[in-house]
């Protein structure tokens, strides 16, 4: 298998999870789990989990999944990592468990706690939540399936990874702990993610504002692990193109807004690394599609007065067809040192723009699905926020300071 050429990426001081806090939507369970399903390539047995949650007005039903499965076919071993004396997790430490050993008390006492799934749906006589921990998402989908009810208060944890289908970046949310919440105002439920985000100069400009909605949009970069891409062997962190939203404040203070612009999001020199708090918006609005959106083909059919652009329209718009938004809200503040000094995650010049630039073989491939990923790391440090432009704090209280630009 050929290479592509590329300089090592490594994720460092990164960040991308995600909370939600809502009811579980559980209304037909065969569209929810999938149990004991044979592949029809191989003789793979999978679990399927498809949890939709909740998670009110605001964000709407959010879905995030967990899948596990083994082979009737050969030796199955799952990968995991030990722990240290103080208990911590040793990620140096690369522990291989037999399929068969996946339960042996002797054996689990070895693990590090983050290569759990954790699963607290019971309650004890004395009405605290008895918690159970899967080793593989293949039992821990089982449990929940025999556990979860419609229409349960859960808090549902786990990890984002990106991988890329037909030349779009897809966003996963891993499942790796639910428990049952205690929230019962539907007001305090959430949609919440923590994401680190690559930056250029080119991945965010004031021009990109959509006065509708108050925001702007954020062409950024996000890292995941890809074994192979179009048939070439990577293994390693790949740079996915990724777009968020940005909301402002106060959009009719033009001030504010540039000096925010300039603080979070102005590139001067190769690529900046940031990680921000933010939220998932699927409450369901329907995209609005125009002609420009349809298919090239569609076009023509409009075009030679086969279909009219209304039923174009309505041909190539779905249910599937709804607006998923990930939108920054503020930068993620970490506690750092003993004295607990609060940083913002923010890393400027962290990789240059040629970092993020793969080469591939002189030859023609065709798109495949990237189909392995890698569990995200926590961010640690980072450093200060860069200054403001001198020539973009000139006050103004209303939209006229976008038609300007």
């Amino acid at each position: 298998m050929k290479k592509a050429e590329r300089t090592p990426l490594v994720r460092e001081n990164w960040s991308s999870n995600f909370t939600l806090i809502g009811k579980a939507v559980i209304k037909k369970p065969e569209y929810t789990f999938k149990i004991d399903e044979r592949s029809e390539k191989s003789a793979w047995i999978y679990n399927l989990l498809n949890l939709g949650v909740d998670c009110g007005e605001k964000y709407g039903t959010v879905y995030a999944e967990m899948m596990g499965g083994y082979s009737d076919e050969r030796e199955n071993v799952i990968y995991a990592h030990g722990k240290k004396d103080d208990g911590s997790d040793d990620f140096s430490n690369h522990i291989n468990v037999a399929w068969e050993d996946r339960f042996k008390e002797d054996v689990l006492d070895e693990i590090g706690d983050l290569c759990f799934i954790t699963v607290g749906l019971e309650k004890t006589n004395k009405g605290k939540t008895y918690v159970t921990k899967f080793l593989s998402a293949y039992d821990a989908i089982k449990y929940i399936e025999e556990h979860l009810e419609d229409g349960m208060v859960v808090n549902v944890k786990g990890t984002l990874n990106y991988s890329s289908y037909q030349g779009t970046t897809q966003v996963r949310k891993n499942i790796n702990s639910i428990f049952l919440s205690g929230v019962d105002d539907e007001s305090k439920y959430v949609a919440r993610f923590t994401q680190s985000i690559l930056l250029d100069k080119d991945s965010a400009s004031l021009k990109e504002i959509d006065k509708d909605k108050g925001v702007m949009y954020v062409n950024a970069y996000v890292l995941d692990y890809v074994k192979k891409l179009d048939g070439v062997d990577i293994s390693g962190q790949y740079p996915f193109a990724k777009q968020f939203e940005y909301e402002f404040a106060d959009l009719n203070n033009g001030d504010r807004c540039k000096r925010a612009f300039n603080s979070l999001f102005k590139v001067k020199k190769g690529v900046t690394q940031i990680t921000f708090d933010g939220e998932f918006i699927e409450s369901g609005a329907t995209v609005t599609m125009t002609y420009d959106d349809l298919p090239d083909d569609i076009k023509e059919l409009v075009d030679c007065d086969v279909f009219t652009v209304e039923q174009a329209i309505a041909k190539c718009t779905s249910n599937g067809n709804k607006e998923r938004r990930m939108v920054l809200r503020t930068p993620y503040v970490k506690q750092v040192g003993e004295e607990k000094t609060p940083v913002i995650q923010k890393f400027e010049e962290k990789y240059t723009e040629d970092d993020l630039i793969f080469n591939f073989p002189d030859e023609d491939i065709e798109n495949e699905d990237i189909t392995e990923v890698e569990d995200t790391t926590v961010a640690k440090n980072t450093d200060e926020v860069d200054g403001l432009d001198d020539d973009n704090t000139d006050e103004t209280n209303d939209l006229d300071w976008l038609d300007k630009l």
